[in-house]
């Protein structure tokens, strides 16, 4: 049975970009009671993670995106939003990009990417 004072535990989910910063792995169990709490505890079990997450001054990089239980932290309480036991916390960094280049005969062209890409990317992430 859970005290009422038992820091809670997370997993992690990390984007693909992230985890070789973290051993390989694909989602980590973190405790923290709070989304800046389970930064702290991720970046000290893997020096630097935090780097990519958080500037210097402790604030969210405007390219990152955190998730708890579906919910975008920048729309709760931030990163002081509460981690209950066992909740599942999903960080997603922006895709950017131009277009991809390709050759047709006489002609070098841009190709954009895809409108239905990003959509396509957030469904991965989101959607189980």
């Amino acid at each position: 049975m859970n005290s009422p004072d038992a820091i809670p535990s997370a997993t992690v989910i990390l984007p693909y970009v992230l985890r070789e910063k973290a051993g390989n792995h694909k989602s980590i169990v973190v405790d923290g009671s709070t989304i800046r709490e389970i930064i702290d505890a991720l970046d000290h079990d893997y020096p630097g993670l935090g780097f990519n997450l958080c500037y210097e001054t402790g604030e969210l990089r405007p390219y990152v995106n955190i998730f708890l239980n579906r919910e975008n932290i920048r729309f709760l309480q931030g990163l002081e939003t509460p981690v209950q036991m066992g909740a599942t916390i999903r960080i997603l960094q922006s895709v950017a990009g131009g277009c991809s280049r390709y050759h047709d005969g006489d002609t070098d062209r841009a190709s954009p990417v895809p409108t239905n890409f990003a959509i396509c990317c957030w469904r991965l992430f989101l959607i189980p």
